[in-house]
């Protein structure tokens, strides 16, 4: 029996990891098991939580190694893993003495791109 090939167009692969932008929507449906109404209130309270964590991290008080592993927990739980990575790198210079200038600014950088995605999801709801 002979066998017969079709040409297929190429096309890309899709990504190995989705980019849904700053928040992992899927991880926040788990971790609030599908609840609509409680995944817009953990966002809001990741975003004021977010806010005043900066706002006292911008001064590096003595424990602000405490304040960016608090923001590492939330940050992981509603699935803002970008400000997790940078609030663990800033934990991390903060534990090892070294400059944590960069580091913090990529955590605010983070921060401030995970809660414009808040606010955008909230004005959809």
């Amino acid at each position: 029996m002979p066998l017969h090939l079709q040409r297929i167009e190429w096309m890309s692969s899709p990504p190995l990891v989705p980019d849904d932008g700053p928040i992992d929507l899927d991880h926040l449906k788990r971790m609030t098991l599908g609840d609509e109404s409680l995944e817009r209130e953990v966002l809001a309270m990741f975003s004021a939580q977010s806010v005043r964590l900066i706002s006292i991290l911008a001064a590096l008080p003595a424990e602000a190694r405490e304040l960016a592993h608090t923001l590492n927990g939330s940050a992981r739980a509603i699935g803002a893993f970008a400000v997790a990575e940078a609030a663990a790198a800033l934990e991390t210079a903060l534990h090892d003495g070294a400059d944590p200038m960069q580091a913090l600014a990529e955590l605010k950088d983070a921060v401030a791109q995970v809660r414009t995605a808040i606010d955008a999801l909230l004005r959809r709801s």
